[in-house]
């Protein structure tokens, strides 16, 4: 339903736009419900499909899943994307991440772990410098076992989650009541 506070219908696959409605049964095949952040994009079933195909890339990258998860959650927190941030988080508990990552992930600080925080170096160095990283932050990157291959995949990643929170952002799109119990606010500034 369209509001005067939110704009954004939150569509269901009987009411969204035909274009979108593949990929909305595919999203709740896949999860067993549909997201409200779906049901949001929906509204653009372009936006929808693109995160969705972009996501599948930066999946199958060559990225290990907790390294992926390291650049999802820099980028959300970074964008303060409080959906991402939450669902992102019980999927770090699904990977069986440290208790100690996922808090630090989530506060912005340093990683426990050198090789996961020179990914969110390297992904807060890209963001800054709009691409331009150093040649020393590349190098350093590499240092820790990552590629040149890995490097542009950061990009892919960085590409995929500015899409994703920006639009769950713009569409104010909640965090669904499963992923209550990792809900989280951005610090002050």
């Amino acid at each position: 339903m369209t509001t005067a506070t939110n704009p954004f219908p939150d569509h269901t696959l009987d009411t969204a736009p035909a274009a979108a409605r593949p990929t909305m049964a595919a999203i709740t095949r896949h999860l067993g419900h549909l997201p409200a952040a779906v049901a949001r994009l929906a509204n653009s079933p372009e936006l929808l499909e693109a995160f969705t195909k972009s996501n599948a890339l930066f999946t199958a990258s060559t990225l290990d899943p907790l390294a992926r998860e390291v650049l999802v959650m820099t980028v959300a927190t970074r964008n303060e994307c409080h959906l991402c941030v939450a669902m992102h988080t019980d999927l770090l508990h699904r990977l069986g991440a440290a208790p100690e990552l996922i808090e630090a992930l989530r506060d912005g600080r340093a990683l426990p772990d050198a090789r996961l925080q020179a990914v969110r170096q390297f992904t807060l160095e890209v963001l800054a410098t709009t691409g331009a990283a150093s040649p020393e932050a590349l190098a350093a990157f590499q240092a820790a076992g990552f590629t040149t291959r890995n490097a542009l995949e950061v990009v892919l990643g960085i590409g995929t989650y500015t899409m994703s929170t920006l639009a769950n952002r713009l569409t104010g799109a909640p965090v669904d009541e499963r992923l209550a119990a990792h809900a989280w606010t951005p610090a002050a500034h």
